[in-house]
């Protein structure tokens, strides 16, 4: 209670804009289940539920519209969202993927004073020049160019000030909001919120943490060391903290300035495909893969490398994430419906009980659609939003990092097809599974695998008699017991409390009418002033009863 508490009059003024904000976009049953009237103005309180002028657009857009308006925190909230088409409708999901940061630069001179503060001496110490307009500037930090002492030209990341704390403040208000979603929206159970509200906050204290993104960058450099088709930039670590980030500047041109591409006399078709088992060696080889390659974020230097710019949103694929993904693809190559349904078993959660010979049907359907298409006839776009929906339709949840695969590898699609009209990713995902199966049963990792296993298993048969004698100790000291969780109890008790309140409260209005009725009734004159406090106090709260009720729903 003291915490709940403490959290109301702490963040006041924010949950009052949330719930304003969702009134104007038409939510007020939002509002209206998960308790935020108590935060709105005295008079809109009593007035909330009243239909409001709605935007001429749908709701999708409105959705899209709160994010907006609530600001930088929920904007990148929403930005992951637009990454679970698993657990979204597709209209919500589109409207989402609009939500750009539109943001203003802070002033050159907040970006100075930040770095000196983080590096520790004066700007002209440590550069010989400082632009002072930022290159680009987002939500949570903005990039200037600069030079070194020695003339090296530097990309200087700095972040924003106070953003830290901005952004703490907001998680903890959609940590709160997540959970009262659980509690009192029962058809919010299969988004999962409170996960998608953790699994967010990873993400953005990923991109808060500027010596996180720089570790990140060396360890790009240190895998891709021998790909001479890709170009990571060097870190310079003298000039980087938590909050500033020192890069080598990249002179190159995006990758969708087709004009400049010509020019350079780069050839398109080969740089999609180079494009593509980039990123497949990524994924499926080493299990580290840029998070959000779209086309502002790609670089193409003159020569043709490649070189990817922001490290703060990176996805993690480990060992038996990428093998079971691996054996889906293989499974549906083969047409085998009942591998499939496995796979996708083993790598999502199932919200609730699955229905397996429904899910057999919907793999069997998925694999007899695309099985003897040329590779090229197939769209990669369309292929994995069917899966996405055999997904989305028996509530499977996949893991966060592997939906930020998929949205990456529709996104690499569609600049692969801007580069090169005829270009399909399917054709370079084929040959690639292919060289990861051979190299997945060749003798050396074969051997290797079945020492691991095996090892697992004796570690686990040693367990066995330790763990047994652990049992029939608490058997025999009578001191076992079995933990039983009670799912959404909670609101259950509430309905009940609110019931049993309106019930005494009922039986005082009745008591309060009936003694001033008999107070009427002995006609006693200088009872006058009692029977109208009655009746009044009465009037009141049979008023505020009837709202109530009014308020929640029905009588």
């Amino acid at each position: 209670v003291k915490l709940e508490a403490l959290r109301f009059f702490r963040h006041f003024g924010r949950m009052r804009q949330i719930a304003t904000v969702l009134i104007n976009y038409g939510f007020a049953d939002l509002v209206d289940r998960l308790g935020l009237g108590q935060y709105l103005q005295w008079g809109r309180r009593l007035l909330f539920r009243r239909r409001e002028p709605l935007p001429p657009v749908t709701r999708a857009a409105r959705v899209r519209m709160v994010f907006e308006e609530l600001g930088a925190t929920f904007i990148k909230f929403g930005q992951v969202l637009s990454t679970r088409p698993d657990l979204l409708p597709e209209d919500v999901i589109a409207e989402l993927a609009k939500l750009q940061e539109h943001v203003a630069p802070f002033s050159a001179e907040l970006a100075r004073r930040e770095i000196e503060q983080q590096l520790g001496a004066p700007i002209d110490q440590l550069f010989s020049e400082f632009g002072e307009e930022p290159v680009a500037s987002a939500s949570l930090a903005q990039v200037h160019k600069a030079r070194l002492r020695d003339g090296t030209p530097v990309a200087v990341k700095v972040r924003r000030p106070a953003v830290v704390r901005e952004i703490e403040s907001d998680l903890v208000i959609l940590f709160h909001l997540a959970t009262l979603l659980e509690r009192h929206v029962e058809e919010a159970e299969v988004f999962d919120p409170v996960g998608l509200v953790g699994y967010f906050a990873r993400t953005i204290r990923r991109e808060l943490n500027f010596n996180r993104e720089a570790r990140t960058i060396d360890e790009f450099r240190r895998l891709f060391r021998n790909d001479a088709t890709l170009h990571v930039p060097a870190v310079h670590w003298d000039y980087t903290t938590e909050a500033v980030l020192t890069l080598e500047w990249v002179e190159g041109c995006r990758v969708d300035d087709l004009e400049r591409l010509d020019r350079w006399g780069i050839d398109r078709r080969q740089l999609a495909a180079r494009g593509a088992r980039l990123y497949m060696r990524q994924a499926f080889e080493i299990g580290l893969f840029h998070g959000d390659p779209h086309p502002g974020n790609i670089r193409i230097l003159r020569d043709g490398r490649i070189c990817l710019l922001d490290y703060g949103m990176v996805g993690v694929l480990d060992e038996q994430v990428r093998d079971d993904l691996v054996d889906l693809l293989v499974a549906v190559s083969r047409q085998d419906a009942a591998e499939m349904v496995e796979r996708v078993l083993r790598l999502g959660n199932p919200v609730g009980p699955v229905d397996r010979v429904l899910l057999k049907m919907d793999a069997r359907d998925f694999v007899n659609t695309y099985y003897g298409f040329e590779l090229r006839r197939i769209d990669m776009r369309a292929l994995l939003n069917d899966f996405i929906g055999i997904l989305r339709s028996h509530r499977i949840r996949l893991p966060g990092d592997l939906m930020l695969l998929i949205r990456a590898l529709i996104t690499l699609e569609g600049i692969g097809r801007r580069l090169d009209p005829g270009f399909n990713l399917v054709e370079h995902v084929t040959p690639f599974i292919e060289d990861v199966l051979r190299e997945r049963y060749n003798w050396e990792n074969v051997r290797k695998r079945v020492v691991r296993e095996a090892g697992t298993l004796l570690a686990a048969l040693r367990d066995i008699p330790v763990q047994s004698a652990g049992i029939l100790h608490k058997l025999g000291r009578d001191d076992f017991r079995i933990q039983l969780e009670h799912r959404r109890l909670d609101r259950f008790i509430d309905e009940l409390d609110r019931s049993s309140n309106r019930i005494v409260v009922g039986m005082i209005i009745s008591a309060l009418i009936v003694a001033s009725a008999l107070l009427i009734r002995s006609f006693q004159i200088d009872s006058s002033w009692l029977m109208l406090g009655s009746f009044g106090l009465s009037s009141v709260l049979g008023v505020w009863l009837v709202i109530s009720i009014l308020r929640r729903g029905g009588l």
